[in-house]
């Protein structure tokens, strides 16, 4: 049975689990691994949820914040072999609840591609006249 867990100081397999699941995703490029990046993006986002069997990372989730008024849920991942089992959407509430508990009610994301009746089905509703925009780089 998948364990759902908060991370703050990922373990080294750990991070080379969240690593596999940034690079399933297509979100990470090919480079080299960068464990310190991973233990340094857990700790800077306001919260970061893992779920494991046994001890593989199959999924995860993550919300930033500025601990104040607004927060944003990104990063929602589950390995394709376990998709379709609820893990994404225990991820998506459990990190709603976990802001809630801490005071935050204006909870935004952004659903990519055509993830978007995933998120209406648990609560979310597309945020009239606005664009996800988007700088990288220079």
């Amino acid at each position: 049975m998948p364990i759902f867990e908060y991370l703050t100081k990922p373990t080294p397999d750990q991070s080379a689990g969240i690593l596999r699941l940034y690079r399933n995703e297509g979100w990470w490029g090919d480079g080299p691994d960068n464990v310190d990046l991973i233990r340094r993006l857990v700790a800077g986002s306001h919260c970061f949820l893992s779920v494991a069997e046994t001890t593989e990372i199959i999924a995860m989730g993550r919300a930033i914040s500025d601990g104040a008024s607004d927060a944003y849920i990104q990063d929602v991942a589950v390995t394709p072999g376990w998709r379709g089992r609820g893990l994404g959407a225990g991820i998506v509430q459990r990190l709603v609840a976990r802001l809630h508990q801490d005071g935050l009610f204006w909870i935004g994301l952004i659903a990519e591609r055509d993830s978007s009746p995933f998120y209406q089905r648990i609560g979310f509703e597309p945020m009239p006249n606005a664009v996800p925009m988007l700088r990288k780089g220079d």
